[in-house]
């Protein structure tokens, strides 16, 4: 830390808070979690608006929640963990997962990266039961079946990911109206089109679940994810 003075003023700010801010002292990760959600979003806002200044404001503002929920366990003795562990967490990561840049391993084109990455994220996640698990259900719906289907697509299960029902667009910014266009018709009807895409997203995460439970019963042993 001695060669981040910054970042030990913002941590030694945030212990002086925790001592002495009435609010600050009542809260907990589960009530902080609304404010990092909206520093997250505010954060993206920032970087599509490609002002340097406003991306800095909030990754300052993501930050201090980083360090707001670390200086939180630090002083919940079931936790017992603080920013350097948190910190150490990252690092330890990051080294794990660039093998082409920390141990010697050939990646020399982007192909060859994405490749090996993922070959060290694999590793590290080899017990999981499941290639849902560990995808985040707090996600918006959209994002979250990106993922999904991202996934299934990834896979030997030979789960189908239902067909487009139109013609869909090359660009971004077409797709972007075909589903501005397919909201509004959801709204005209009644329909929460958010609700409805995340619990047709569930129901094909079940739906892959059952198929590696299967595919594990007659392998006699668990599905790998």
């Amino acid at each position: 830390m001695t060669d981040l003075p910054e970042l030990a003023r913002l941590v030694a700010a945030m212990e002086d808070v925790l001592d002495r801010c009435v609010w600050s002292r009542t809260m907990t990760h589960e009530s902080l979690l609304t404010y990092l959600v909206e520093e997250s979003y505010e954060l993206v806002d920032a970087v599509e608006s490609g002002e340097p200044d406003h991306i800095r404001e909030e990754l300052a503002d993501v930050l201090l929640q980083v360090v707001f929920h670390s200086a939180i366990a630090a002083r919940t003795p079931s936790e017992g963990f603080g920013v350097e562990q948190v910190a150490a967490e990252a690092a330890d990561k990051m080294i794990r997962r660039h093998p082409h840049v920390f141990a010697g391993v050939d990646a020399p084109t982007v192909e060859d990266v994405l490749r090996v990455w993922s070959a060290a994220k694999a590793e590290e996640k080899a017990a999981r039961e499941s290639i849902m698990d560990g995808l985040p259900s707090a996600l918006p719906a959209l994002a979250l079946a990106a993922k999904t289907i991202g996934r299934i697509e990834r896979s030997a299960l030979g789960v189908e990911v239902p067909p487009p029902v139109v013609e869909v667009p090359g660009d971004e910014e077409a797709l972007g109206r075909l589903l501005l266009g397919i909201t509004a018709a959801a709204a005209r009807s009644g329909l929460d089109p958010e609700r409805a895409l995340r619990r047709a997203t569930v129901e094909m995460q079940e739906t892959v679940r059952a198929a590696e439970r299967s595919r594990g019963d007659r392998d006699g042993e668990p599905a790998d994810g």
